[in-house]
């Protein structure tokens, strides 16, 4: 059974970036320890993993197991429910890794195919890899809310910027292109204004990998002082977004939308843009997840409003010290070590001999996280 989990999870994880707003599902049929059809999904595909794998075995599905990494669906959406199809093909046995949070299933497709006569075994031992691979979407369907990553490149001393000259970067390239693939799972990626003036960035998904949909560009900009001729405007194709307030210049949002750039007035407390409205607005359109890598003054907002849910930084074997270098948070901050902002689940990546990243995760449970 290992193998073919296996097998199921390393055909899921194909669809990486190329699924939103559905799970990355693998399913594998294996009769008498033989594979027979195989199958993952894609957003452009259609098709779910279950029917592919059961088109490729044909007749031969018949008495056999499938392996599926996610609980196989049991209403009609924009397929008929992959439960029907198994039935039809004649699937004895259906092992799955785990439940589905989404809760027009939740159960519901394994209470089918049982009553179906077909035997269902959870292997909960791949559980959690399952899970992970559907971060976003879990967080999706158990909040409503997309699953929010404030990503940094950060010296040891957790610095992101210098005083003065900030040509160059502070990892390396290999630690670059690792972020291409943060970028590539993610729906949408946020910004400030203050970080596009000072690199005019495009925050495109550079992996050149196939996507769902196109990775929505945000620029939190409460005057709209985005420039038009700006790299982000300029290679404006419908996937520019500026979150701004109703103190704005009218002038200067027809400017933009001009360009092809979407202008929303989500107006927060001390005249600044919500970033709880920015990441609202993304839910009501089923973006499941969002990135940050922005400065100092709105990596700190999104960390005290609660709006983060984990961070992925990337530390880089440098210190530049010195009080005016700014900190991957600044802001407020708080002022008493008893209310530092709490994080669990932390998990360390290798990135190069010399690099590494640090995930973790806001515990939110934590008195003074929001």
């Amino acid at each position: 059974m290992r193998a073919h989990m296996e097998e199921a999870l390393e055909l899921a994880a194909s669809g990486a970036g190329r699924v939103s707003p559905n799970p990355a599902v693998g399913a594998v049929i294996a009769r008498d320890g033989v594979v027979v059809g195989r199958g993952f999904y894609t957003a452009q595909g259609v098709k779910h993993a279950e029917i592919l794998a059961i088109e490729e075995a044909g007749e031969r599905a018949r008495g056999a197991t499938l392996f599926v990494t996610l609980e196989p669906h049991s209403f009609h959406g924009r397929t008929a429910p992959c439960t029907d199809a198994i039935i039809a093909a004649g699937i004895k046995k259906v092992v799955a890794a785990m439940e589905d949070p989404n809760p027009q299933v939740s159960g519901r497709g394994f209470e089918r195919l049982r009553a179906a006569g077909i035997e269902v075994e959870i292997a909960d031992e791949f559980a959690e890899r399952a899970a992970r691979m559907n971060e976003a979407f879990v967080h999706f369907m158990k909040t409503g809310l997309p699953l929010v990553t404030l990503k940094a490149a950060v010296t040891l001393d957790g610095k992101i910027a210098a005083p003065e000259d900030n040509q160059g970067w502070i990892t390396s390239e290999t630690a670059r292109a690792h972020v291409q693939t943060l970028r590539h799972a993610s729906d949408a990626i946020l910004t400030g204004i203050g970080t596009v003036l000072a690199d005019d960035c495009r925050l495109t998904d550079r992996s050149g990998k196939e996507r769902a949909r196109p990775l929505l560009r945000i620029v939190v900009d409460s005057q709209l002082r985005l420039p038009g001729d700006s790299r982000m405007a300029a290679s404006c194709t419908g996937d520019v977004l500026v979150a701004t307030t109703s103190a704005a210049s009218g002038e200067r949002r027809c400017r933009l939308e001009s360009k092809g750039v979407r202008v929303e007035v989500l107006d927060g407390a001390d005249g600044r843009v919500s970033l709880r409205a920015v990441v609202e607005l993304l839910a009501k359109e089923k973006y499941l997840s969002l990135m940050i890598e922005a400065g100092s003054k709105v990596n700190w907002s999104a960390l005290e409003s609660g709006v983060a849910d984990k961070i992925f930084f990337y530390y880089a074997p440098k210190i530049l010290g010195g009080m005016q270098s700014l900190p991957v948070a600044g802001g407020a901050g708080r002022r008493r070590r008893a209310d530092a902002i709490v994080f669990h689940d932390v998990k360390l990546h290798a990135i190069t001999p010399d690099e590494f990243a640090v995930e973790a995760r806001l515990d939110k449970n934590v008195h003074g996280n929001r």
